[in-house]
């Protein structure tokens, strides 16, 4: 358990990269982190919850994934006690590992139908050549990175969801969790 919490630890760096690499901008067209409005650390875990059960629907198969919830980051760059950014990082795993073939192409024709624009499609780094997908959505100011891991002894989904730059309202502070 400890090297999946180490390995979740080591994706909030990640996350801010997916964000300020990718074609999120903010109002002012510019490529850093984009602002996601103005909310509690509670609201946006909230707002991350349901996006991540948006594309766990969107999977479309039976399974179970895991239960850890959001978290809460820094926003490079500014003040830590009134600028945050959440993540939620999440296994999916199918109730027979053969459900996922031809997921990820599915998920890559299916995900801009639902406001998501793939920046990112193919094989990672990795020795195992994991197939990944890397998608934006602007509107919500959210990017998830997918990965399919075929050759684990139960194949899966890893997804990294993460946000924009959320402010919180005028007198509130960020909770961190």
């Amino acid at each position: 358990m400890k090297i999946k919490w180490s390995a979740s630890a080591l994706l909030v760096p990640l996350a801010l990269t997916i964000l300020t690499g990718c074609s999120m901008t903010d109002a002012d067209g510019s490529e850093s982190l984009p602002s996601a409005g103005t909310a509690t650390t509670h609201q946006a875990a909230d707002q991350a919850e349901k996006i991540s059960s948006e594309l766990y629907d969107l999977i479309g198969l039976k399974g179970s994934a895991t239960e850890p919830g959001p978290g809460v980051a820094e926003c490079s760059g500014k003040d830590p006690e009134k600028y945050f950014t959440v993540f939620h990082a999440w296994t999916f795993t199918p109730a027979s590992p053969d459900q996922l073939g031809g997921v990820m192409e599915r998920l890559k024709a299916e995900m801009p139908k639902r406001g998501w624009k793939i920046v990112e499609y193919g094989p990672d780094a990795s020795k195992n050549k994991n197939l990944t997908i890397t998608a934006d959505n602007d509107a919500k100011k959210y990017s998830v990175k997918i990965a399919h891991f075929a050759r684990d002894a139960k194949p899966n989904l890893n997804l990294f969801l993460t946000s924009g730059c959320y402010q919180v309202p005028e007198g509130e502070k960020v909770e961190r969790f």
